[in-house]
């Protein structure tokens, strides 16, 4: 008879992926981090109480590196297998978010560019566009692995996202914010023809990423792509045992 056995220590299960939240009002259309209907499985989300964009970005998330560690151990503790975050600019605690907790940590979609690199052909190069491009540090680029020299553009001198991102209003024109990001993407490949695939640096990037992708006729890379290949990780398919094998039919862990 086939053993069936569950495994237990978690308060939730289901949920392989936490989330850790900035604390904001602006909307999160799906393709956002912080929608759930983004995702196609689900996830565990921890709200960090005072970490605004503007902190994270313009302060390097200045004195919330512990709330940020307490909110992803509480997570852990709940039920989740890997940590992610609602924000590129949080790559800067990636270290210290794995250390903490001891699981997995995807903290920016940043972490993408040396895998994007590999995948591109000789003399191309990964672009990044950012919510504020000037505003990526050396800091940033050596923890998440990326050339210093990385092309980057950003949104800042737009009419639309980056300003609603930066004040936290509660209020966005969509297709203003999709102008400004392809109007920077449009810039960055300009500026550097060399660019063959672009990753988004900002975590609410992903709902034009399409858009973007239609225009410029490159890959794209948002947090999307690099939470369900980590997700994918955290819970392999499970494709069934192979015809005729004497193996369980259902797992349990």
């Amino acid at each position: 008879m086939n053993s069936r056995k569950g495994y237990g220590g978690k308060t939730l299960y289901g949920a392989r992926v936490g989330i850790l939240m900035l604390d904001t009002k602006w909307p999160r259309p799906p393709g956002d981090t912080g929608n759930a209907h983004t995702w196609p499985f689900p996830v565990l989300y921890k709200v960090i109480p005072g970490a605004s964009a503007r902190v994270v970005i313009h302060e390097k998330g200045k004195g919330l590196g512990q709330a940020f560690l307490d909110g992803a151990a509480e997570l852990v503790k709940e039920g989740a297998d890997g940590i992610t975050t609602t924000g590129g600019f949080l790559a800067i605690f990636q270290d210290q978010l794995s250390a903490h907790v001891k699981v997995p940590v995807a903290s920016s979609s940043l972490l993408q560019i040396p895998l994007v690199q590999r995948t591109l052909p000789p003399g191309k190069r990964v672009g990044v566009l950012s919510v504020h491009g000037d505003r990526i540090t050396p800091e940033h680029w050596q923890a998440c692995g990326a050339p210093l020299d990385t092309p980057v553009e950003g949104t800042e001198h737009g009419r639309e996202f980056t300003r609603v991102l930066l004040q936290d209003e509660i209020e966005m024109d969509y297709a203003k914010a999709e102008q400004d990001i392809l109007e920077a993407g449009e810039r960055l490949l300009k500026k550097h023809p060399e660019v063959g695939a672009i990753v988004c640096e900002t975590h609410n990037m992903g709902p034009y990423s399409r858009a973007l992708n239609d225009l410029l006729r490159i890959p794209i890379y948002d947090v999307y792509t690099f939470v369900c290949w980590f997700h994918s990780g955290l819970q392999p398919r499970d494709f069934g045992p192979p015809a005729g094998a004497n193996l369980p039919v259902w797992r349990e862990r």
